[in-house]
């Protein structure tokens, strides 16, 4: 089988197919790449162990930290407990979910809401806390000094923050040192 075509069907796999865990499989996220093929995983208890990646996968797919797979245990392991066999992406864990296999401790925490908290609006209220949210003060009308504020945009932190000014006029410093070295010049060639 061609580098190609195996690649076709190791994506096709991953992508297309819809498997539960069975019973020795579990579900586990990746913590952190050790190298070597070798993954930090967290089982739905919170146990850290070492996974490995099987030949198939690499160089072919990519995971991250914060991804979930599946496992299998691999009993004579002694620092190497696991080997992965199907990587699970959002379609994937969706449908896990539905099927109730999803372990709760994955599960998004919801945040709980006290009775004393809730407060019964109507339709009404909503309406006009809405227009009053959107009302626009006279003062505040759009100007283009507000178009060139660069501050909401993206900051690449992987590049060093170069800030240059530039100014047209000279200073009466800069005309001094000019002036002394055209006199110097002149002095050299006489």
């Amino acid at each position: 089988m061609s580098k190609t075509t195996k690649r076709k069907h190791v994506t096709r796999e991953v992508l297309e197919e819809f498997i539960l865990p069975t019973d020795n499989q579990q579900i586990v996220k990746v913590v952190a790449g050790r190298g070597n093929n070798l993954h930090e995983m967290a089982n739905a208890a919170g146990e850290k162990f070492l996974a490995s990646m099987p030949s198939k996968f690499r160089k072919n797919v990519w995971i991250k930290r914060g991804d979930f797979v599946i496992v299998d245990p691999i009993s004579e392991g002694s620092k190497v407990k696991a080997e992965i066999s199907i990587i699970l992406y959002p379609e994937q864990i969706k449908y896990i979910k539905e099927e109730g296999k999803w372990p709760e401790s994955f599960l998004p925490r919801k945040e709980s809401v006290t009775p004393k908290e809730t407060k019964e609006t109507s339709v009404g209220e909503l309406l006009d806390e809405m227009e009053q949210n959107l009302k626009v003060d006279s003062n505040s009308e759009y100007s283009e000094t507000d178009s060139d504020n660069d501050d909401d945009l993206f900051v690449n932190t992987n590049r060093p923050v170069i800030t240059c000014y530039y100014t047209d006029e000279s200073s009466e410093e800069e005309d001094e040192m000019r002036r002394r070295m055209a006199l110097k010049r002149s002095q050299k060639t006489m």
